[in-house]
């Protein structure tokens, strides 16, 4: 039962997956080859001065990455689950329904996490053949909120699009326009190491809020 409610996931999700998988891949790409021509223009020594002391942000173009990818997993998932109320027929399975939603949450994160691991992966291993340690540390605390609103955007989107009553829909999308900014605020590099415990808990505490609008669903409540 569980292997075929998996299945049905990805199978919604598999090709916006793969193509935001590529599209990040082709940011990073993109990033390194700025990297290189900045390196080539301004020598190494000056451009490692500009990030260590003027605060340079060479990572800046994955800011919304993250986020993005997390959007588009969310619309994959749980658009179709609301057309004709289709979702109703995964409530009718003989199985919890709040273990059915944990479980197609669960694996949006699992997919959301294996293409940021691969980002960070990628990062991690091109920066190492520009950069020394001191710089390539503090750029990945920086990464982590992005990486962290990209799991909020998911947990936040689906919570909207599967809510079935709009005054509650309205106030999501009112907590999610308070909230996303957070993980966004401008800064040197490693300044948010501060709050990037307090971020992911709240982005923990987010994985579950679509329970509530799944309560609704499975009561009828428009």
């Amino acid at each position: 039962m569980w292997k075929s409610v998996i299945y049905k996931e990805w199978l919604k999700v598999r090709w916006f997956a793969i193509v935001y998988a590529l599209l990040g891949i082709l940011v990073v790409g993109y990033l390194f080859l700025k990297v290189q021509h900045d390196t080539t223009f301004n020598q190494t020594n000056n451009y490692w001065y500009l990030i260590l002391f003027k605060k340079l942000n060479f990572y800046r173009s994955l800011q919304f990455i993250p986020l993005a990818g997390g959007l588009l997993v969310a619309i994959a998932q749980y658009f179709p689950e609301t057309v004709n109320k289709r979702i109703k027929l995964t409530f009718h399975l003989p199985v919890n329904e709040n273990k059915i939603l944990l479980t197609m949450m669960s694996f949006g994160t699992a997919i959301l996490l294996a293409a940021y691991l691969v980002f960070t992966l990628l990062f991690t291993g091109i920066a190492a053949f520009y950069f020394p340690t001191d710089i390539i540390a503090p750029a990945l605390v920086s990464l982590a909120p992005w990486f962290l609103a990209g799991f909020a955007g998911y947990y936040l989107l689906a919570l909207i699009v599967l809510e079935p009553v709009w005054k509650y829909r309205f106030l999501y999308v009112l907590t999610a326009a308070t909230i996303i900014p957070l993980y966004f605020e401008n800064g040197p590099a490693a300044a948010y190491q501060p709050v990037n415990l307090s971020l992911a808990v709240l982005t923990i505490l987010l994985s579950i809020a679509l329970l509530f609008s799944g309560y609704r669903f499975r009561k009828g409540e428009m």
